[in-house]
This record gives C-alpha cells, sequence and structure tokens, in this order.
C-alpha cells in the first residue's frame, strides 16, 4: 500500500485487481449495462491511482473505493439522463450469489424498484456486508438515514414480496 501511495503503478495494480469485482458489481447495479459497468471500473482506477496519496487509512481502502464508484456512477446517470430496463440477457454479466436463476431474476426486478439511495443502502448492507456506520460514511447521510433508508427498502420489498403470492 505504501508503494502504491508513492506511484508505484504495479503496486497500485496488484490492490486495486482484488477489488475490481466489487467495483464492477456496484457499477452495475447503478448503470445496469456491461459497457457503461466497465468505463466506470476504468474511471474508478483513474481516479484512486491519481488521489491514492489522499487515502489516510489504508485499511479503508475498499470503502473509499466503493464511494468513487457510487460517485462516478451517479455522475454517469446524471450526464446520460437514461433509464435502461433490466433484461434477462444482463444476468449473465452481473454476479449472483443466487444458485437459482429464476430467483437472480426476481431479486433483480425487485432492486430495480427501490430508488438509487434504497438499492445502494440495501446493496452495501446485504450483499456488500458494511455497518449502518460505513453505509452511512460512503454515501454521505446521516447513520439515522441509513438506517431508515434501510428499513423503508425493506418494507417496499417486502410489500413487493406479498403483493407477488410469493409470500407463505
Amino acid at each position: 500500500m505504501k508503494k502504491a501511495q508513492k506511484g508505484n503503478e504495479k503496486a497500485f495494480l496488484k490492490i486495486f485487481q482484488v477489488y475490481e469485482a466489487d467495483i464492477y458489481r456496484m457499477a452495475f447495479v447503478y448503470v445496469k449495462n456491461q459497457e457503461d459497468a466497465l468505463d466506470i471500473v476504468q474511471e474508478v482506477a483513474y481516479k484512486s491511482f491519481d488521489k491514492i496519496e489522499t487515502l489516510k487509512e489504508p485499511a479503508y481502502l475498499k470503502t473509499w473505493l466503493i464511494k468513487i464508484t457510487i460517485n462516478c456512477s451517479l455522475n454517469l446517470l446524471k450526464q446520460h439522463k437514461k433509464v435502461v430496463p433490466l433484461t434477462f440477457e444482463m444476468f449473465n454479466e452481473v454476479p449472483s450469489n443466487a444458485t437459482d436463476v429464476a430467483t437472480s431474476i426476481l431479486l433483480h426486478q425487485m432492486l430495480d424498484k427501490l430508488s438509487d439511495e434504497e438499492k445502494g443502502v440495501v446493496i452495501l448492507k446485504y450483499f456488500d456486508g458494511y455497518s449502518f456506520k460505513d453505509i452511512s460514511g460512503l454515501l454521505q447521510i446521516p447513520l439515522g438515514t441509513a438506517k431508515s433508508v434501510l428499513y423503508r427498502a425493506i418494507q417496499k420489498l417486502r410489500l413487493q414480496v406479498e403483493e407477488g403470492d410469493f409470500y407463505e
């Protein structure tokens, strides 16, 4: 890490590759297409390498990279002002922990109905395992807001399940 902070490209590349899949997944959740997600990964690599010396606490590297990813994703969405519907073909591009394809598709469709803020909090909490404190810092929102956004998102997801006759 010290070598990377001093400008060593090879050291930075080794470190960046550890988190590259997480960065891609987070970008894909926001932009919903492979090309834009890959562009964001490149942008995050460039921006993080350019500013790596500003990272005060190396233990928070992943958090820092995810924050850059979210900001780059939101900036791209603002620039393009586009909405891309999630299609079946896109699921081949998104890594998923679900073993059942139908469950994976349903989960992605349900998450897509949440606002960007809600989706971000749910993914950071349940897919990436961040604490509320970390989520609060990443998204630059108060701790209480992070919690209320998550609980609101859970209620929306629960309602979707109940209305879709998936609830037993």
